[in-house]
């Protein structure tokens, strides 16, 4: 149940009386309308901006339209004052039942509470990682494949069918480079000393693959040209990786539905397919580019080239998919991986992307709005770096010098369920420091620990209910006198329970699940108040003598657990149970 849904409806449904009566004109649009928690909670509980909203199109004074709107719903009896505020905000204050009857509601759905149709089984692709296939992962990959999978998790709580697909760059001149390095590992394995020259893969992960170069081909490979050998390497070497970025991600929690190959689009008509569909929708011409913007290059110079006219759809230049001597873009298999996309019915696209990455978007949503006529939106998220600290000193890495930190190095260190929620602490376009020894550090400023300490303080106060003799499954406590939790702080805490709906659904909406590690964090926070303030006022404790109140007030603990467990499978988190 959303509450903020279900108030949203009442206040629709008397703005319609309101128009009955000749209150409000005809025809106004209601959309805008909304129901949210009030900035200042001592404002009340919830309030509406209806009378803002519909001032102008009605052509009246907004605290007209909210005093007769708060007239109107104080008669309801959920709400127990509607007041004006300022120049037309209406703020409401429910009464207590509506609280202590949401957490009967949570007790009795579990895990299903706050889960939305808001999707209504549309189907989103989501690809994220899409490393390329040269090494295992490292840690700049580590954001990109937790956001995804969290984003992923989120959509399919809010109605959506899900699929995490994973791009495959096998298909550019890296996997040469790859199989160069690989095959100087397979001359090391049979006693040859490797040449691994400036612009190969220095890393020590490709000793195993030159090993097992050995194992298969023996000496037939020792002395022969590139030619012979390129392209078994390759794809040998190919595989290997790939098979250690899938344990990779399955080491952090990540399985993806779908590996979609680049190498695959090339020599079967995929792309030339894609680009006669936009040259029959007159968006492919010859051209001449003109010259980069700010200092030119020196060896640049104009040249004609396939340009793609993704301008027409929003872009800031046209785009070539075809050099001057006939051989493809790396933009243009992405158009055709794209279309295939659309091909296969999806109705929205999200790509998860390094921040490098920022100016293929515009190209990218271009084609995508070019080739589905608009119809299927593409939302492209760019995942900021992650600067590692420890001992107070930054880690530093480089892919090539063979000296990174891998996802498994930080996996290994702090545990895959710290690795998650800590990536998610920040706004995937914001920088992430992430300080492996801050974030085993039990504190309030450790939102992983925070989060889990509260939920093992529910745990806790279960298992002692329960040695006391009282029944604490979730149907007894649904069943127990819920009228029982009326202090303010209990109600406060209550409250926080009735955003989660609305979160979960304002989270999926704008692809963001870091704003599901936000709001545990603050849930988690009212229960530690909440808790502590126990000390002091043994009334709120959870535990009391009678046996019918401590049910109650453990109802309440329990409803906090059941959105806290939620909130963390969302982030692909295993609750912790207990806390030593």
């Amino acid at each position: 149940m959303n509450l903020f849904t279900e108030l949203r409806k009442l206040v629709i449904a008397e703005l319609g009386a309101m128009t009955e009566a000749g209150l409000l004109p005809a025809g106004l649009d209601l959309g805008a309308v909304a129901v949210e928690p009030p900035r200042d909670p001592a404002h009340g509980d919830m309030a509406t901006n209806a009378a803002m909203v519909l001032a102008k199109p009605a052509g009246q004074q907004p605290r007209v339209i909210a005093e007769a709107l708060a007239a109107r719903l104080a008669t309801d009896p959920r709400i127990v004052s509607a007041e004006v505020a300022g120049p037309g905000f209406l703020n409401m204050r429910l009464a207590p039942g509506v609280w202590q009857d949401l957490v009967q509601t949570i007790l009795t759905t579990g895990a299903e509470y706050g889960r939305s149709t808001l999707g209504a089984g549309a189907k989103v692709n989501v690809e994220f990682v899409s490393a390329n296939p040269t090494g295992p992962m490292h840690v700049g990959h580590v954001r990109g494949a937790v956001v995804g999978d969290a984003l992923s998790n989120l959509l399919a709580f809010a109605g959506w069918q899900v699929t995490r697909e994973y791009y495959i760059n096998d298909g550019g001149a890296q996997v040469n480079v790859l199989a160069r390095s690989a095959y100087e590992r397979y001359r090391e394995a049979n006693g040859l000393e490797p040449e691994i020259r400036e612009g190969l893969y220095p890393g020590d992960y490709l000793i195993p693959v030159g090993e097992a170069l050995k194992a298969k081909y023996g000496t037939s490979l020792i002395d022969q040209p590139e030619s012979v050998w390129l392209e078994d390497v390759r794809e040998f070497a190919t595989e290997a990786m790939m098979a250690m970025i899938r344990e990779d991600l399955a080491a952090l929690g990540v399985r993806m539905d779908v590996y979609s190959s680049e190498k695959a689009l090339y020599g079967t008509g995929q792309i030339e397919a894609a680009i006669e569909t936009l040259r029959g929708m007159d968006l492919i011409y010859d051209g001449v580019l003109e010259p980069p913007k700010g200092t030119t290059p020196e060896d640049w110079e104009p040249r004609e080239q396939t340009l793609f006219r993704s301008t027409a759809h929003g872009d800031d230049v046209d785009r070539p998919v075809m050099k001057s001597d006939g051989s493809w873009t790396y933009f243009a298999p992405d158009i055709a991986y794209h279309f295939n996309k659309v091909q296969r019915g999806f109705d929205q696209l999200i790509d998860i992307f390094g921040a490098d990455h920022g100016g293929y978007v515009k190209r990218m949503k271009a084609a995508v709005s070019a080739l589905s006529g608009g119809r299927v939106p593409l939302d492209i998220k760019l995942i900021q770096l992650v600067k590692l600290f420890k001992n107070g000193e930054p880690f530093k890495m480089s892919k090539r010098a063979g000296t990174f930190v891998t996802l498994r190095d930080v996996v290994e260190e702090v545990g895959a369920d710290v690795t998650r929620f800590v990536m998610l602490t920040r706004k995937n376009d914001m920088a992430l420091d992430f300080d492996f020894d801050k974030v085993m550090e039990q504190s309030k400023d450790n939102p992983v620990f925070y989060v889990q300490y509260a939920n093992a303080r529910i745990n806790s106060v279960l298992r002692k209910a329960r040695e006391a003799g009282v029944a604490v499954e979730d149907a007894a406590l649904a069943g127990a006198d819920l009228s029982q939790l009326g202090h303010p702080a209990e109600l406060a805490l209550i409250g926080k329970l009735a955003e989660w709906p609305r979160l979960v659904e304002i989270a999926a909406k704008g692809n963001e699940p870091h704003r599901v590690a936000f709001y545990l964090y603050e849930l988690a926070s009212d229960l530690h108040g909440l808790w502590n303030r126990g000390n002091d006022e043994p009334a709120l404790r959870f535990v009391q003598e009678d046996a019918g109140v401590t049910q109650a007030k453990i109802g309440l603990a329990r409803a906090v657990g059941v959105v806290i467990c939620a909130g963390l499978a969302i982030l692909g988190v295993t609750p912790v149970e207990e806390m030593r």
